[in-house]
């Protein structure tokens, strides 16, 4: 049995992985949902001063307070740098750092990680409807979900993303080298994290394809969990 904690992105919460935790679970794995601080049924805790800081305290804080061993950290999209910061604090305890389509981080902050033409429309969106400090949801088509069922789930779901988790430098010591990484790339969108992917493949990572838009732990929980597991062993 492996412990997987899998770390949603921007304006999501812990219950987007509702599809994928029962395939996991029935294999016999422990699984974690955590939301981070400030976004969906975490929202209340949402302020200015939520920092990339504080996702990566959410996650050291969840693996010390359950004394959990030997974790495969799983980060969808945004969450790559979160998982990043927290096995650069955690390598003792990490297994594997596995990044679902997402940041691949280096120290930079997330906003600076992002194709030009979508880091624009981050800082118009800000500035224009988010009071300057939050992200509000981007449009679901922009993800690749199309399905009127899957839309109807998760608009009501989605609330707005602290600025500062974009703007703020990654801290880290190095020891996160450590820890072997993975990288999902989900390949049927505008495939915006290819880069992430071909890096990964060039430093000799395990790496795998998810035919789906962004959104596969909605889209195609079965393949995505099916990946996770051949991940895990």
């Amino acid at each position: 049995m492996s412990t997987i904690v899998l770390v949603h992105g921007a304006w999501h919460g812990g219950w987007c992985w509702q599809r994928v935790v029962p395939v996991l679970e029935q294999a016999g794995h422990r699984v974690l949902t955590p939301t981070l601080s400030g976004i969906s049924d975490r929202s209340h805790l949402l302020s200015p001063a939520v920092g990339l800081d504080t996702h990566i305290e959410d996650l050291v804080q969840l693996v010390q307070a359950y004394d959990l061993d030997d974790v495969t950290l799983v980060g969808h999209s945004y969450a790559g740098q979160v998982i990043t910061g927290a096995a650069d604090r955690l390598s003792g305890r990490t297994a594997r750092r596995v990044y679902l389509d997402g940041f691949i981080g280096d120290g930079r902050p997330a906003i600076e990680l992002l194709p030009e033409t979508v880091a624009r429309h981050y800082r118009e969106s800000v500035e224009q409807s988010g009071f300057g400090w939050v992200i509000p949801p981007r449009p679901l088509e922009k993800l690749g979900i199309s399905d009127p069922a899957d839309k109807e789930w998760l608009l009501p779901r989605l609330t707005p993303h602290p600025w500062k988790t974009y703007t703020d430098p990654l801290p880290l010591t190095g020891a996160y080298r450590d820890v072997p990484g993975v990288f999902v790339e989900c390949v049927d969108w505008m495939r915006v994290f290819r880069t992430f992917a071909e890096q990964a493949a060039a430093d000799g990572w395990e790496t795998h394809d998810v035919n789906s838009g962004h959104e596969a732990m909605v889209t195609a929980p079965e393949e995505l969990a099916a990946v996770l597991l051949k991940v895990v062993g």
